[in-house]
């Protein structure tokens, strides 16, 4: 009998021996177990992440049910001995805080249409209309992002009072309808991820620029419209310095320049009823950000349409 009649098929045709089940597979149980690993800690930095982040929150919810002596014990009491729900209601009527809600509602509603419309349109524009310097005038109005707003501050608040806009909400809603180069360019980066063959397809059909901007690229944009509706609404609802520069009536103010009156009207700061006010002002903030929360990340990573 021939001497290599015994080896197996494998091992005659040049492969060797085979391993052991258990041996082969003892490299994807150890990939599967790094893995795991890796997924535990990232969980654990994030977690340690989230912590920190809420922090100052879980103060500021912790402070508004205390005591004025319960603010200042030391060390400090995280959990108040007795919930004091009356420092809400308190706090809100020091000031007419329902005035100053109206306000800056009325003023944050009329700056959040505008944005979304105006940069919506330029944002189309500047993604799907071809002309001449079109990059460059693009180019031009992203680089005002580097100017500091306090550089126009002066400059702005001349011109508003050469035309009798001071101590009204013109100067804080009406510039918002001639576009944010941030939102602009917010737009512009969802749009030319739309395949262009949606537009030749609508053109066909009879559509002009207006009808193909109205009817076929806004009900696609929906993450990018609810990204600038949050950007717009957040920015607006807690600017403190545009309001406080121009109005002056006392009925006019917003809720970011009210609570500064906290400071300013008493001589020692009732903290406790400061962080009560203050957590009701940026409920809404926050309530718009979970309900909007999966459009909002949609628009940041700017997925668009496949095509």
């Amino acid at each position: 009998m021939n001497e290599t009649s015994h080896l197996t098929p494998a091992a005659s045709r040049g492969q060797g021996p085979r391993m052991p089940a258990r041996a082969r597979t003892n490299p994807l149980r150890s990939r599967r177990l790094g893995d795991a690993a890796g997924r535990i800690l990232a969980t654990l930095v994030l977690l340690v992440c989230a912590a920190v982040i809420l922090l100052p929150v879980f103060w500021m919810l912790s402070t508004s049910f205390k005591t004025r002596a319960e603010v200042l014990m030391f060390p400090p009491r995280w959990i108040p001995a007795q919930l004091q729900w009356q420092n809400y209601p308190t706090a809100l009527s020091f000031l007419p805080f329902g005035r100053f809600f109206r306000n800056t509602a009325f003023i944050t509603g009329v700056v959040l249409v505008a944005d979304v419309v105006a940069n919506s349109l330029l944002g189309y524009a500047f993604a799907r209309l071809h002309a001449p310097g079109r990059e460059a005038l693009f180019i031009l109005v992203i680089s005002t992002m580097m100017i500091p707003y306090q550089v126009l501050m002066v400059p702005q608040y001349i011109l508003f009072h050469l035309l009798g806009w001071i101590d009204t909400f013109r100067p804080l809603t009406i510039p918002a309808w001639f576009g944010s180069a941030f939102l602009v360019f917010l737009m512009r980066q969802f749009y030319r991820a739309i395949p262009a063959e949606l537009d030749d397809a609508a053109r066909i059909d009879g559509c002009g620029y207006i009808g193909i901007w109205w009817r076929i690229l806004l009900p696609l944009s929906k993450p990018a419209l609810a990204t600038a509706a949050i950007f717009s609404f957040t920015y607006n609802w807690n600017d403190f310095t545009a309001p406080l520069i121009y109005l002056n009536s006392p009925d006019k103010l917003t809720v970011a320049v009210g609570l500064a009156y906290f400071q300013h009207r008493y001589g020692a700061t009732p903290w406790n009823l400061l962080m009560a006010a203050s957590l009701v002002t940026v409920s809404p903030c926050i309530i718009l950000f979970f309900v909007a929360q999966r459009y909002f990340i949609q628009g940041i990573v700017v997925t668009g349409v496949k095509g």
